[in-house]
């Protein structure tokens, strides 16, 4: 028993590390193009089950994987569905690798950035994300833009300014089924974040880029907007603000007009374990996958919290994989992963 489990058990007295029984996920689907390659590392955590209602969503014998390691800090997990492969951000390494069953992790785009760093404080890429055609988009840090990849290898600038003024640094971004994209924009990128001499906007908001190229304004309260998802009728927003003096996660009523009726979804502020709330996901029931201090906490609609997947580092971000009931995490130097009985939308064309 390791230490970190011990503590924990003593903590809330119901944690499960491996254990027998329990709904069967669904099996990982074979990709028939892949070769042998070495098993994944399955004793790399633990789950914390606070309510029953875990136990149809995480079944009670799910085990995490370390299926990757050697990075800076991993972010921004993106299955790509048509290749079997998942894309991930080293936001302190500036580069996007791409990681399959048979050959493992390698470069997908290197540099991110290669431009004048004066002033930037992270230059590469965090959030991923699909648009409906398949096509790679990026959240930049160092380029303060949100970009789309090309088939040729080109960026173009899907948006860098609002009302004239600069971006700070998009950080994570969700499409929804109209082809509008939700996106948050910290300070992060720069240099002393909101001192910083380069700095446009006197805020830090959360956007809804239109599809007919129309930026929207639906946030500028949150201090440190992050992570970003949508509930699976769109009619709630959720972000999460890492602030470590106001660690919470907050949601929004969604219509035409924009986001309205502000409210604390979960505060986390007196956590003391590492980590902020930071990457999120929503499965196909509602139910919100944020990561925060110590991993990657789960809630129900309701907001109650029912438990958390803990890998052996914090995870940042996560992000559906697989046929939809794997959940890839971006945590530090490693990534992880976990078969769930839930499942939750991959980005990208449906067919």
């Amino acid at each position: 028993m390791t230490r970190r489990y011990l503590f924990i058990l003593l903590l809330v007295g119901s944690v499960v590390v491996c254990a027998c029984g329990g709904t069967e996920p669904p099996p990982i689907p074979e990709n028939p193009d892949a070769t042998e390659t070495q098993p994944a590392d399955t004793d790399n955590g633990a789950v914390m089950r606070l309510d029953s209602r875990l136990d149809v969503i995480v079944p009670t014998d799910a085990y995490i994987e370390k299926i990757a390691d050697g990075f800076m800090f991993t972010e921004g997990p993106l299955w790509i569905r048509t290749e079997s492969r998942l894309l991930f951000s080293d936001v302190r390494g500036n580069t996007i690798y791409q990681w399959n069953e048979g050959d493992g992790s390698s470069d997908f785009l290197d540099p991110v950035f290669d431009g004048d760093r004066t002033g930037l404080a992270m230059i590469s890429s965090n959030g991923l994300t699909l648009d409906s055609e398949g096509r790679v988009v990026i959240c930049e840090h160092g380029n303060r833009v949100v970009s789309r990849l090309e088939s040729d290898g080109t960026r173009t600038t899907l948006v860098d300014s609002y009302e004239g003024r600069r971006l700070n640094s998009p950080n994570d971004a969700v499409y929804g089924s109209d082809g509008s994209l939700y996106f948050t924009d910290p300070p992060y990128g720069l240099e002393g974040n909101e001192a910083s001499p380069l700095r446009e906007l006197d805020f830090n908001g959360i956007f809804r880029l239109n599809p007919d190229g129309e930026l929207q304004l639906l946030s500028r309260d949150q201090s440190r907007p992050n992570g970003i998802a949508l509930s699976p009728d769109e009619t709630i927003l959720y972000s999460a603000n890492s602030d470590p003096d106001a660690k919470v996660w907050m949601a929004y009523d969604l219509g035409p007009d924009g986001a309205s009726n502000a409210r604390v979804f979960y505060d986390v502020t007196d956590q003391t374990t590492g980590g902020l709330p930071d990457g999120m996901k929503v499965d196909t029931e509602g139910n919100v996958f944020g990561t925060g201090p110590g991993g990657v906490w789960i809630f129900a609609p309701d907001g109650t919290h029912l438990g958390t997947i803990m890998p052996d580092e914090v995870p940042a971000n996560v992000g559906w994989g697989d046929d939809g009931h794997t959940l890839y995490m971006t945590a530090q130097t490693g990534i992880y992963r976990i078969r769930l009985t839930t499942s939750g939308q991959i980005p990208g064309p449906t067919n």
